[in-house]
C-alpha cells in the first residue's frame, strides 16, 4: 500500500509539470456585485446546482471534471477522454433548462455567462492553469458575451473560441446547430481574436455591432476568421418579449416578415423570443429541447 501510495504521489508530480489537452468551462454569473451577503451564497448554490444536475443528466460523472470555485462562478476542466460535443451539446442544454426552472420563481433572474476551449492545461495542487484557461476566462468576461446576455434578456450566453468553433461546432451534431453561432472580434489584452457566440434555443445573435465595437471598428462584417469560416451577416434579433411566444423556426412562424430585400433577392426576418418555445407544434412552456421539465399551461 506505501509503494502504491508513493507510486501514485510520483506520477501527479510528474504529470504536473505536463500540459494535458482538455476542455476549459468558465462560468460566470450576470452582475454578481449586485447581491448582498445574504443572497450571494444563495446565488452560488443555484450555479452549483445548475452546473452539477446538467453533469448528471449529460453521464458526465461529477469527479471525472475538475472544478476551482471563483466565487461568482465555476471554473472547470474536463479530460480528453470525455466527448467536447458532448459538453457543448447535451451538457449546455441541460444548463440551460436548469436555469429556465431556476428562474421561473425568481423575481431576479440568474444569468451566466458560459465560455468554452480546448487546450493544454497544466495541473497543480492549487488548480489549473495555462494560455488555454485565460483564453476561456478572457471569452467569458468579454463585453460581447456581458451584453448579449443584456439585450437580448437571455438566461445563458455561450462563448467559444474559433478553434473549438471550427474543429467541433462547425461540423454540428446532437443539440450543436452551427447555424445558430455568429462570430465576433474581442480585442484582449493577447491581442485580436475571433469567438463565436450563442444564445441556447435562439436563432444566431446579431454581434454585428457588438463585434466591431469591442475589436475598436477595425474588423467589418464578412472578414474570415482564423478558423478559416467567413463571418457572415446574420439575421437581427430583437429583445424577446415577456409573452415567450417566438414560435416554430420551421414553421416559418419566426417574427415578422420585412418587406424590403437586401439588394440580393433574399428576404430578412426579424426574431423574437425564445424559438425553442413551440406554438404550432403544440408545446410551449415548460418543454424545451424535447425534455419535458414540468407541467404547464399550453401543452398536451
Amino acid at each position: 500500500m506505501e509503494h502504491g501510495a508513493q507510486h501514485r504521489a510520483a506520477h501527479e508530480a510528474f504529470d504536473a509539470d505536463e500540459a494535458r489537452y482538455e476542455l476549459v468551462i468558465s462560468v460566470d454569473a450576470r452582475r454578481s456585485g449586485q447581491y448582498n451577503d445574504a443572497e450571494k451564497p444563495r446565488m452560488r448554490q443555484r450555479i452549483y446546482r445548475v452546473l452539477e444536475s446538467a453533469l448528471a443528466q449529460s453521464g458526465v460523472a461529477r469527479d471525472a471534471v475538475h472544478r476551482e470555485d471563483r466565487g461568482d462562478g465555476v471554473l472547470m476542466s474536463v479530460p480528453g477522454r470525455i466527448p467536447v460535443s458532448r459538453l457543448l451539446g447535451l451538457w449546455t442544454v441541460e444548463v440551460h433548462e436548469n436555469l429556465r426552472e431556476e428562474n421561473g420563481s425568481l423575481l431576479v433572474p440568474l444569468g451566466l455567462r458560459v465560455a468554452m476551449h480546448v487546450g493544454p492545461v497544466r495541473h497543480d495542487s492549487r488548480g489549473i492553469s495555462g494560455r488555454a484557461v485565460d483564453l476561456t476566462c478572457r471569452l467569458a468576461d468579454s463585453s460581447v458575451a456581458r451584453e448579449l446576455l443584456d439585450r437580448e434578456r437571455a438566461d445563458l450566453v455561450l462563448a467559444v473560441s474559433d478553434s473549438l468553433y471550427a474543429d467541433v461546432v462547425q461540423a454540428g451534431g446532437k443539440f450543436i446547430d452551427p447555424a445558430r453561432f455568429a462570430p465576433a472580434r474581442l480585442a484582449l489584452k493577447e491581442g485580436a481574436v475571433t469567438a463565436w457566440f450563442h444564445l441556447p434555443g435562439r436563432p444566431a445573435p446579431d454581434t454585428g455591432a457588438l463585434g466591431r465595437r469591442a475589436a475598436g471598428g477595425d474588423d467589418a462584417p464578412g472578414a474570415v476568421g482564423a478558423g478559416g469560416a467567413a463571418e457572415a451577416a446574420v439575421p437581427s434579433a430583437e429583445r424577446p418579449r415577456g409573452d415567450a411566444d417566438g414560435g416554430d423556426a420551421d414553421g416559418g412562424d419566426v417574427g415578422d416578415r420585412e418587406d424590403s430585400e437586401d439588394g440580393d433577392g433574399s428576404v430578412r426576418y426579424t426574431a423574437r423570443g425564445d424559438l425553442s418555445v413551440h406554438r404550432h407544434n403544440v408545446y410551449q412552456q415548460p418543454v424545451h429541447i424535447g425534455r419535458v421539465t414540468g407541467t404547464g399551461k399550453g401543452k398536451d
